[in-house]
């Protein structure tokens, strides 16, 4: 009966060693692979992003930014950072691990009968003093990290913006600079035609062919203009180069509350991913100079061990380990952290007064520009009234094509002043919308701790 029990304890250790080991297994990670690409995959077309079944339908300005916010390249990268971060403050919780030591030795020589052995645990004291403070030092980190995603969704936002405008009103506007151009040269060719049979000299000429070439090249330098932002917008969205994207004719911006903004700027560092993510940082280096002075603490190790000698006598008690604080006791760590702490301190606050001028400045520029437009305004009716009533005296004979080409053109500069002037106050109004977050996500970011 013995023999028989003897056999089934033995397979019964075995499963259950078995089963262990199976548990231990389960519970690790294993390695899966993550292959990078070999070729960009830019989408195509806007329907590959959509789900429009073509790309006819105009977008708006809140479309396109919509799109770049979800299809953006980069944004997709720096959103990886997230999980980063967090795993970082899911390793800063864990609690240190203690120490398990052990020997084994055989005998081999001498008057001893059995192998001697020991065993010890032990844990690192300081270890677990600073474990508070790295742990909100990676929570700050992480809200860094998040408010930096932030700040970078603001930024990808403030370029489709900008990009979506300028290229609504440059293509609205181009029709007055081809105009123009047109204009010019019918002219240049009926008096190239009349130098040509004598009846024009070239002095005569040459003023023409100046303008036309003015005109031209004004023309060409919008078209090189407007090509490149297609370009630029198509890379923000994750577009190939020739992708086509229908736009619609109108910019339509938030709107933008001057009085508003100003009253906002004494909390805008609580609305600012830049500022709040510099918060975060200068909250981290804070903690980390917690550390450096918790770290003068000697490195205390304390644990128990048991042992036997070859005799079999066994021995058991505590055990300490402590460095003896002669040459290093933190002075350069504390040094160190207290210098980050101040550089980052002193950085927020360049960040803080650099953002509050540019929210003033953009202001003051906007008011200027708008009072400088409504002249433009004002003065474009009589310049297109002047233009038609060119046009029924040049038809009756009673006016020379000079004058008459004269005035239309002053009617197309006017135009495009309008539009110039235009442009300008919706870029410095994107801009503005940026700075101060108008129309983009909130930053979740909940300022606590030290430094805050």
């Amino acid at each position: 009966m013995k023999n028989i029990q003897r056999p089934m304890k033995t397979a019964s250790r075995n499963l259950g060693l078995i089963v262990g080991l199976s548990g231990l297994l389960a519970g690790c990670a294993h390695y899966t692979a993550l292959p990078l690409p070999r070729e960009a995959a830019l989408a195509p077309s806007v329907a590959a992003l959509t789900s429009q079944q073509a790309d006819a339908t105009p977008l708006g300005v809140d479309q396109v930014v919509a799109l770049a916010l979800a299809n953006n390249p980069e944004l997709q990268a720096i959103r990886a950072r997230h999980a980063l971060a967090q795993g970082n403050l899911k390793q800063a919780g864990l609690l240190p691990n203690p120490s398990l030591t052990g020997a084994f030795l055989p005998l081999l020589s001498g008057v001893g009968t059995v192998p001697a052995w020991n065993i010890g645990l032990s844990q690192n004291i300081r270890s677990l003093i600073v474990y508070s403070s790295k742990k909100r030092a990676a929570g700050f980190a992480a809200r860094q990290v998040d408010a930096d995603i932030v700040w970078q969704e603001w930024q990808v936002m403030g370029q489709a913006r900008q990009l979506t405008v300028d290229l609504i009103v440059g293509q609205r506007s181009r029709a007055s600079y081809e105009a123009a151009w047109r204009l010019l040269r019918d002219r240049n060719a009926k008096a190239e035609a009349a130098l040509a049979s004598g009846n024009l000299t070239l002095v005569a000429v040459a003023p023409g062919r100046v303008a036309l070439q003015a005109a031209r090249a004004a023309l060409d330098t919008l078209d090189q203009k407007l090509l490149s932002q297609r370009h630029q917008l198509n890379a923000l969205l994750g577009l190939s180069a020739d992708a086509n994207i229908p736009l619609s004719d109108e910019a339509q911006l938030p709107p933008i509350d001057p009085a508003a903004i100003r009253a906002g700027l004494p909390t805008l560092s609580d609305r600012r991913p830049d500022l709040l993510a510099l918060r975060m940082g200068y909250g981290q280096a804070d903690e980390q100079v917690r550390q450096a002075i918790l770290s003068q603490f000697p490195d205390l190790v304390l644990g128990g061990g048991v042992a036997s000698d070859n005799a079999r006598v066994i021995n058991a008690g505590p055990n300490v380990s402590v460095p003896l604080p002669v040459f290093d006791r933190g002075q350069g760590a504390i040094a160190i952290a207290r210098a980050t702490r101040a550089q980052l301190h002193a950085d927020y606050t360049a960040r803080l007064k650099a953002a509050t001028g540019q929210v003033e400045a953009m202001l003051a520029e906007m008011d200027q520009l708008a009072r400088q437009l409504a002249v433009v305004r004002r003065d474009l009716p009589a310049a297109r009234a002047a233009a038609e009533r060119a046009a029924k005296a040049f038809g009756a004979s009673t006016l020379d094509e000079r004058a008459y080409i004269d005035l239309l053109s002053n009617r197309y500069t006017k135009e495009q002043d309008v539009m110039t002037l235009e442009l300008a106050l919706l870029d410095r109004q994107v801009a503005l919308q940026t700075l101060v977050g108008i129309g983009l996500p909130a930053v979740d970011v909940a300022p606590q701790g030290a430094g805050q």
